[in-house]
């Protein structure tokens, strides 16, 4: 793994945190989103009884009305560690978040795995799948990705 690729895959991730991060007052980045991903890109909350797949637009649009509605008053998610594999042209980045938000005035938080693939076209990296689940009862993350022992 290049120093320059890993350099930039952690770039992405932290632009992806960025734009859907947002403290009460303010508003999320939700369309700098579009431009780390390629354009048939999927994110997949998989933390569910059934998986949520959506394209980016489709992703964009139902937490936009979230915010628009009132409903979603504050939201962070960081990436607190991260196991990158790349290969030529390709690259999978496992990474821990920890996320809080308010939702119709409740406080919650959540921590979970990310899973991203990447491809890197002419341009540079991009993102192609992005699937998450949270930590819940029964499911916790494992040892080998906790953060005091993954490689950041």
């Amino acid at each position: 793994m290049t120093v320059t690729a890993e350099h930039e895959l952690r770039a992405l991730m932290a632009r992806f945190f960025q734009a859907v991060s947002f403290e009460a007052g303010a508003a999320p980045d939700y369309a700098g989103i579009r431009e780390l991903f390629t354009p048939h890109g999927l994110l997949i909350n998989n933390s569910g009884e059934r998986p949520e797949v959506s394209g980016v637009e489709a992703f964009i649009a139902a937490r936009q009305a979230r915010v628009d509605s009132g409903a979603l008053t504050a939201f962070a998610e960081v990436e607190v560690g991260a196991v990158t594999e790349i290969f030529g042209n390709v690259a999978h980045r496992f990474s821990t978040y920890e996320k809080r938000a308010t939702l119709d005035g409740v406080a919650s938080q959540a921590a979970g795995m990310i899973s991203t693939q990447f491809i890197r076209t002419p341009d540079g990296w991009t993102i192609t799948v992005m699937a998450w689940d949270d930590v819940r009862a029964g499911l916790d993350l494992p040892e080998r990705y906790r953060p005091a022992t993954s490689e950041a």
